[in-house]
C-alpha cells in the first residue's frame, strides 16, 4: 500500500526518494498505461509549483494524451510542435524558462508559465512518448530536475 511521504533533504535526495517511491511502484507491472497513471499521480504530489503533468504517447508520428493529472489537455500534438513535439523530435529534454516566448508552444492551460517535456525512450532510442510537466510559475524548471526526471523517465521505459 503507498503512504505519502514527507520529502525531506536536499532536492536531490528528495528526487532520490520519489524514484524509489516509483521503482516500488512499477516493480513487476508490465503495464506501460498503469505505470504511467502511477507516475503521473507521484509527481502531481512530490512536485510543487506545478498545474498539469503527464504523458504523450507516440502513435503513427504523433503524439496523443496519455495518464496525466491536471486539467483537460490537448489530445493530439503533431511530433516537431510545440514543447511536446519538439522535445519528441529531438530525443531529448527541452527546458523553457517562459512558454510565451518559445516558438510555436501549444496553449492547453492559460495559467501554464514554464514547462519541461522529457522524452520516454526505449532501450533501442525508439521514442515511445513524451513526460510533459508545466508550471504556472516562470523559470520553475532547473538542471536538478531535468537530471532526476530524466532518471525517473528511464525507470518507466527500462526493458521496453
Amino acid at each position: 500500500m503507498f503512504h505519502t511521504t514527507a520529502y525531506e533533504g536536499t532536492r536531490e535526495q528528495q528526487y532520490e526518494t520519489v524514484t524509489r517511491q516509483l521503482q516500488a511502484l512499477i516493480e513487476d507491472e508490465p503495464s506501460l498505461i498503469a505505470n504511467l497513471a502511477n507516475a503521473s499521480a507521484l509527481l502531481g504530489q512530490f512536485l510543487t509549483e506545478i498545474n498539469w503533468v503527464g504523458f504523450y504517447l507516440l502513435e503513427e508520428k504523433g503524439l496523443v494524451l496519455g495518464p496525466f493529472q491536471g486539467l483537460p489537455a490537448c489530445v493530439r500534438i503533431p511530433v516537431g510542435r510545440g514543447v511536446c513535439g519538439t522535445a519528441a523530435e529531438r530525443k531529448e529534454t527541452v527546458v523553457v524558462p517562459d512558454v510565451h516566448a518559445f516558438p510555436g508552444h501549444i496553449a492547453c492551460d492559460a495559467a501554464s508559465r514554464s514547462e519541461i517535456v522529457v522524452p520516454l525512450l526505449a532501450e533501442d532510442g525508439r521514442l515511445l512518448g513524451v513526460l510533459d510537466i508545466d508550471s504556472p510559475a516562470a523559470d520553475r524548471f532547473d538542471e536538478t530536475d531535468r537530471i532526476h526526471l530524466e532518471r525517473f523517465a528511464a525507470l518507466l521505459t527500462a526493458g521496453r
